[in-house]
């Protein structure tokens, strides 16, 4: 049996956010060209939502241990290694002025990349954790790959994934959503993030038990009643939650298939810049189904993506 993924899409333009703007942003970088660019959309956030912006950078000491004992066991590779990221981190800064005039603080530490980014959080209270969707190699692609999954498994607030190199403020911004309260979350997030963006929230919904029933070679007319029949409620839970989210206006667009294809394809046919979605489902087993879905999302997207808790 087949767990129903129900997302919402809908398109409107949104003027005023309904919730706090953000107050402090924290990037998470590896000083790679994708940090860079997680490092530059950061700061495009940071001077629309005068908010303070910190850039951390965390190196694993195992490795570097290992090594000294191995080939150079008189040379601290470790300092050495912080304090070459702590130069390049700081003309990173310096970079962010020069272009957008935000004054970045900057943070160099050792420890696991994992509990280091968490206590800077919680030390700043940061209200947006961003990085950059890869790394400088095959080896650092994967590590932080692993490390978007590990923050994506602990997220300790929104983490926004950055793609493209920026180039304007978000202009189109994606929305997949569930009936959950996680929802309403994530469609505030999105007005906060981009309040001046066009929203387009879609819903793909997939009708319950769909397999089974194919399998039971039930004629084409029986199964299109029978997602008609899920359509429908569908829409009647959509019209709610617009409601309640203040896009009782909002234009619906629901589309039936696969979640994760839809939304993909859905961004390029709409050429957005950003996709907001939720980590959580409205159950255990769902909330297993929506983890699929949005590790989807993250690798087959072109644009930035903002998950929240």
């Amino acid at each position: 049996m087949r767990k129903v993924y129900r997302l919402i899409a809908v398109r409107a333009l949104t003027k005023e956010p309904h919730m706090n703007p953000l107050k402090h942003i924290l990037v998470a970088t590896d000083l790679s060209p994708h940090a860079r660019n997680a490092a530059e959309r950061a700061a495009y956030l940071s001077d629309a939502q005068q908010a303070s912006l910190d850039l951390l950078y965390v190196a694993n000491p195992a490795p570097f241990e290992r090594l000294k004992q191995l080939v150079t066991p008189d040379d601290d590779l470790l300092k050495r290694v912080l304090d070459s990221a702590g130069e390049k981190t700081h003309a990173l800064a310096a970079l962010l002025f020069q272009r957008y005039g935000i004054s970045a603080g900057v943070q160099v530490a050792s420890g696991s990349v994992i509990t280091e980014i968490n206590r800077v959080v919680q030390d700043k209270h940061s209200d947006l954790l961003v990085c950059g969707a890869r790394g400088q190699s095959v080896a650092r692609r994967l590590l932080l790959g692993s490390t978007v999954q590990k923050l994506l498994n602990r997220m300790p607030c929104p983490l926004l994934v950055v793609k493209p190199a920026p180039r304007d403020a978000y202009r189109t911004v994606l929305v997949p959503v569930d009936f959950s309260s996680v929802s309403l979350r994530t469609i505030e997030l999105a007005k906060a993030i981009a309040p001046q963006a066009e929203i387009i929230l879609l819903h793909a919904y997939e009708a319950p038990f769909e397999a089974s029933v194919r399998f039971a070679h039930l004629d084409h007319d029986t199964l299109t009643h029978y997602r008609n029949v899920i359509r429908k409620d569908a829409q009647v839970q959509l019209a709610a939650l617009s409601e309640a989210a203040g896009l009782a206006d909002a234009r619906q667009i629901l589309v039936h298939g696969d979640p994760g294809w839809r939304i993909a394809e859905q961004e390029q046919e709409l050429e957005c810049d950003l996709i907001v979605v939720g980590k959580q489902g409205a159950s255990a087993l769902e909330e297993l189904l929506v983890g699929s879905v949005t590790k989807h999302v993250l690798n087959e997207s072109q644009c930035d993506v903002l998950v929240t808790p």
